[in-house]
């Protein structure tokens, strides 16, 4: 049934802007900064989000926060993500963030985490739909922009509201809606489930991105045959290999399977990465979110070189807490095995 989808280029639009591909990033928190986002996308992703950032005034200009508005070198459109639960706050921290170069606004409704379920935000929100429809209703008339919203299939197995809220979201104006095939309860526990997602594209004209387990370039075809999304957005899959997006697109178009990337290729794009992080973050934060970037890539090259050293590689760079030290280590251990 996949083989259905390979070869066709159908348009993935939101609002004005058109997409050269389906693949989206997902945003994560602590994950997908600047430098992962430019990564992604020239590995292939269409369509990147900035991490989520918290509605709350006094929290804007946090040196958390800083670090996730808008950058105006990406290219466009640029993605927003908010989080929150107060309408009026929401709308307010929207239109700051498009004063700021933000072209799409993007609400999470999707985040199973405990901190952020425990205030009602996130995916907790989706046990409120009225609060839901005065929240929509907020965004699309404070801000110019489109507006979207990444959302799970409930809040739990036996209330599945996904398609309540995806009628919501278009009938206030929203422009697409990411749909995570789990519910809140789930978190990220057993398999996602597609059969939720195909009854929401079933149900409305906007469009809808699948999201959850996508991990291979026949998971995504699948997904995209079986849901009839117009896109399908890939997050941990992409933890420590950007080259899902070049596999997955490259299927897509009907071509075979594309070999896995080089370890070359592991180096150049760690090394670059790295120092990313040391401009982005300054070199001590840096390098501690260094570390969890070089386990995910560790996990993936342990399927090519001597799974022992990455093991031990892995541990040894665990201990270094310097930037310059790092960029050391790594090319020692890529001189052994290239």
């Amino acid at each position: 049934m996949a083989d259905l989808v390979r070869g066709k280029t159908p348009m993935f639009k939101i609002g004005p802007y058109c997409f050269a591909n389906r693949l989206v990033l997902a945003p994560m928190a602590g994950v997908t900064d600047a430098i992962y986002r430019q990564l992604c996308r020239e590995q292939g992703a269409a369509y990147t989000i900035a991490e989520m950032v918290a509605s709350k005034k006094s929290l804007w200009e946090s040196k958390k926060s800083t670090t996730r508005h808008v950058n105006v070198k990406d290219p466009e459109p640029r993605a927003v993500q908010l989080i929150g639960t107060n309408a009026e706050e929401l709308a307010e921290a929207a239109a700051w963030q498009v004063s700021q170069g933000a072209q799409i606004i993007d609400l999470n409704m999707g985040c199973p985490a405990k901190k952020v379920c425990a205030v009602a935000a996130g995916s907790a929100l989706m046990a409120q739909p009225e609060q839901v429809r005065a929240i929509f209703r907020a965004l699309v008339e404070t801000v110019a922009v489109p507006v979207t919203v990444k959302i799970r299939t409930g809040t739990e197995p036996d209330r599945k509201n996904a398609l309540e809220i995806a009628q919501l979201a278009e009938a206030c104006g929203l422009q697409a809606i990411s749909i995570h095939g789990r519910t809140r309860a789930d978190k990220f526990q057993g398999q996602a489930e597609y059969e939720t997602i195909r009854q929401v594209k079933e149900a409305v004209q906007i469009p809808v991105i699948a999201n959850g387990d996508i991990c291979s370039p026949e998971k995504a075809a699948f997904v995209l045959e079986y849901t009839g999304a117009d896109a399908i957005m890939i997050g941990r899959a992409s933890q420590g290999y950007p080259w899902i997006f070049r596999e997955i697109n490259h299927y897509l178009s009907g071509q075979p399977h594309l070999p896995a990337a080089t370890p070359a290729e592991f180096y150049d794009t760690i090394a670059r990465h790295l120092q990313g992080l040391y401009a982005l973050y300054g070199p001590e934060h840096g390098v501690r979110i260094a570390r969890k970037h070089l386990v995910w890539y560790l996990q993936h090259l342990a399927q090519q070189l001597d799974s022992l050293d990455c093991h031990n590689f892995r541990r040894e760079f665990s201990f270094i807490s310097d930037a310059e030290t790092q960029l050391l280590a790594v090319e020692r251990f890529f001189a052994r095995h290239l």
